[in-house]
């Protein structure tokens, strides 16, 4: 139904892109990624590049196509249905590239920024750190001034692409003071993949298999001075603004997945007999698919709406609101869209017969990368009463429509 409100250059994205799943992305491919028999998929990544779809927001001049968000959501619900980790690979550039094009000089732009949108470079962030997750600015990592270079010394962890990339965005801190403010103590570097920098790979996931996980340490990594990216102390600045692809992308990724499972069990209730007739008769399954339209409806209205909200050019705080909102919804409905298709499948949905169990143990992943659902209530609260006691309230006083709204004397409050 959203062909009818998307715009002309959305829908031409998402026929393209819905192409490029069916016809450049061979089954195997997946099958091989989840018995981890191929760790980076770098032909599914040069493809990318080869069909110019690979940060597709970015600047023509620097290799993208000048596009909007909404374009790009409607983009990764397409990519969306391959599962969880070649629509992460896809948001990468996404994600970086956020923070190239925002706050890079010309001179990063053209050396990161230009091939990686070209598919001749392949970038990871590293974020999380083994004592990390949630608590990103109390990240250990350090990169200390000498001369020319920063030193770089530390670990991060759950680096997609580690395995591949040729460059990595890293935050580490250049303010060691322990007294000093965490949201100016982090600075944000462009660090290549040189000696000094290694990567293990030591731990299985449950799901999003194949994307080149792993852990990175950074051993006196002499990172050149013209690699960090804003200046020193512009780690938080940086940060947020990357974190509404970040979210954005896991939100519209997730509906591609949960639209296949989806699409999967409501043709096999078509099929599948039971007490002599198709299941789909059955109001247990019929009323279960119906929930699942709805479900699956509302988190797309969410999340396109918030990509045109930003487009729309709304304020920073309404932004972090919104797609906080996105990705807390999306993920939590399209994991309970994927669950409901597995009940209608029964037993058989639950073997490697069919996608849904690699699917499902891919959306786990949803509700915890990228900040958990538990960070997204923390920042949708935190925005909304800052908003809320901050703007004088121009709307009908309804709390002078109670009968007995003059007795002041009741309204207690301490």
């Amino acid at each position: 139904m959203f062909d009818y409100i998307i715009s002309d250059d959305a829908k031409k994205i998402k026929e393209e892109v819905r192409n490029f799943v069916r016809d450049e992305v061979p089954h195997s491919l997946l099958k091989k990624m989840d018995k981890e028999e191929i760790n980076y998929p770098i032909e599914f990544l040069q493809k990318l590049g080869k069909h110019n779809l690979i940060a597709m927001r970015t600047p023509k001049k620097y290799g993208g196509r000048g596009l909007n968000w909404e374009c790009e959501v409607v983009a990764l619900e397409e990519i969306g249905v391959l599962g969880s980790s070649l629509p992460c690979l896809f948001s990468l550039p996404i994600i970086c590239g956020e923070a190239l094009n925002f706050f890079g000089t010309e001179e990063q732009k053209l050396k990161y920024l230009k091939p990686m949108c070209e598919g001749k470079k392949y970038t990871a962030e590293a974020l999380t750190e083994p004592r990390g997750g949630s608590d990103f600015f109390g990240a250990t990592c350090t990169a200390t001034k000498e001369g020319d270079y920063y030193i770089l010394n530390g670990e991060k962890r759950f680096v997609v692409g580690a395995e591949g990339a040729d460059f990595f965005l890293v935050y580490a801190r250049t303010n060691t003071d322990p007294k000093a403010d965490p949201h100016t103590a982090l600075s944000l570097f462009i660090v290549d993949r040189t000696d000094g920098v290694s990567t293990e790979y030591i731990y299985g996931l449950l799901g999003t298999r194949g994307g080149g996980a792993g852990r990175l340490k950074f051993t006196d990594v002499m990172v050149p001075k013209e690699n960090i990216i804003l200046g020193e102390g512009a780690g938080g600045k940086i940060f947020y603004q990357m974190m509404v692809p970040e979210r954005l992308t896991t939100a519209a990724g997730s509906l591609g997945s949960a639209r296949a499972c989806l699409r999967i069990a409501t043709k096999y209730s078509t099929k599948r007999k039971a007490f002599g007739q198709t299941i789909k008769n059955f109001q247990a399954v019929s009323f279960n698919i119906a929930d699942s339209i709805t479900l699956l409806d509302a988190a797309r209205s969410i999340v396109l709406n918030t990509a045109r909200t930003i487009d729309a050019g709304a304020p920073a705080a309404l932004q972090r609101r919104l797609v906080s909102e996105s990705k807390k919804y999306s993920t939590k409905a399209c994991w309970k869209v994927i669950n409901n298709a597995m009940q209608v499948m029964g037993g058989i949905g639950y073997t490697t017969v069919y996608p849904l169990e690699r699917i499902l143990r891919d959306s786990r992943i949803g509700e915890i990368w990228t900040g958990t659902t538990e960070i997204m209530n923390l920042i949708i609260q935190h925005e909304y009463y800052k908003e809320l006691l901050s703007e004088k309230w121009l709307a009908r006083d309804v709390e002078k429509d109670a009968i007995d709204s003059d007795a002041e004397e009741e309204k207690h409050f301490g």
